[in-house]
């Protein structure tokens, strides 16, 4: 049967999504907000399933539903990677490797999947660009660098300070080259710190938490006054929504930061982790800082906001309360990952630490 037109696409009440690296924090997350608020919507997903993928991150309800096709597979396999394409009206591309700290251990792997990676899904939006509705490429926040205004917008420049900041500002510029070289039907989405259920304790919220659950010290960099912008992956699935909805002409080549418009120092979150959880300040350990450590995050987003009405809902202490209750009553998910929380990094003075 002849594929439909993206004019027909649009208006129809029924959409393929594809959605790469859905079986990580943020992919199964938006997953499970966009399946169960479309009932006619199928899903496809392409993940390796990787250290950072998990199968149970999948409810029962989304595996067992003929709305949903799981592939397991690497990114950068182009004809495997082309023929989902084809297949589907939106894609939306999570797959990369993501860990700061990781990328200065080992930072191949880095480049092979957020660079090569991006590189296959771009061209096969560009062979199928007569019926592939939009491609939203996930970016991040860490392509700025070190903040030059107190707020980033869209605008600030491009200054990765890490091997995965480089290889994210990579691939973000590379989907921008094909909407400007090629015409596709791109934009770019580039959040700001994110946390919630399911996330990978490498990360600093979920190794907070599962520290204090196991009695073990909750580690902090440096002084711990290094801010971040901090959003509950719930806000991720409602901008995503949008965007997916948005009339094209809007959205189309258009970067968009998402984040909650404030800082927070990492030391204060760990000692909001151990107040909730009811475990002493004595409990929190401060490491030598970490190389390429960027001091302040904080995300303007009054672009997507004045465009399509998108601002964050979730406050941080309920989505702190919300994802302590996660792990706590999730253990049977997460505790296969306890080895993984922890890097060798070789520091500047040759020194070794687990960060």
């Amino acid at each position: 049967m002849k594929k439909k037109s993206r004019k027909s696409i649009k208006t129809n009440s029924s959409k393929t999504i594809f959605i790469t690296g859905a079986a990580g924090f943020i992919g199964s997350n938006v997953l499970e907000y966009l399946f169960n608020k479309y009932p006619k919507y199928k899903f496809t997903v392409l993940d390796a399933l990787t250290y950072a993928g998990n199968l149970k991150n999948f409810p029962p309800e989304i595996m067992n539903s003929p709305r949903f096709k799981f592939v397991y597979g690497d990114i950068t396999n182009a004809e495997a990677v082309n023929s989902l394409v084809a297949e589907a009206d939106v894609v939306i591309h999570f797959a990369a490797e993501t860990h700061v700290t990781r990328s200065i251990f080992d930072n191949k792997k880095f480049f092979e999947t957020d660079v090569l990676g991006t590189h296959a899904i771009a061209n096969a939006v560009y062979r199928n660009k007569k019926t592939i509705d939009r491609f939203i490429h996930i970016s991040t926040c860490e392509v700025y660098g070190a903040a030059l205004t107190r707020k980033m917008d869209e605008s600030h420049l491009l200054n990765p300070h890490s091997p995965y900041a480089a290889a994210k500002a990579g691939a973000d510029r590379l989907v921008y080259s094909y909407v400007i070289t090629h015409d596709i039907p791109a934009l770019i989405l580039r959040p700001f710190n994110i946390y919630g259920p399911r996330q990978h304790l490498e990360k600093a919220i979920p190794r907070f938490i599962t520290s204090a659950i196991l009695g073990e010290a909750l580690t902090v960099h440096g002084s711990g006054k290094s801010e971040r912008d901090y959003m509950h992956v719930s806000d991720v699935g409602t901008a995503i929504d949008l965007l997916i909805h948005a009339p094209l002409k809007k959205v189309k080549g258009e970067v968009f930061n998402i984040g909650s418009g404030h800082a927070i120092s990492i030391l204060d979150i760990a000692k909001y982790i151990a107040k909730y959880m009811k475990i002493p300040p004595s409990q929190i350990k401060h490491l030598k800082d970490r190389p390429g450590q960027v001091s302040t995050f904080a995300a303007n987003y009054n672009k997507i906001k004045k465009l399509l009405g998108w601002q964050p809902k979730k406050k941080f202490k309920d989505g702190i309360k919300d994802t302590v209750d996660w792990y706590i009553n999730n253990r049977h998910v997460w505790e296969q990952q306890t080895w993984l929380r922890s890097v060798p990094i070789v520091m500047p003075d040759g020194t070794i630490e687990l960060h």
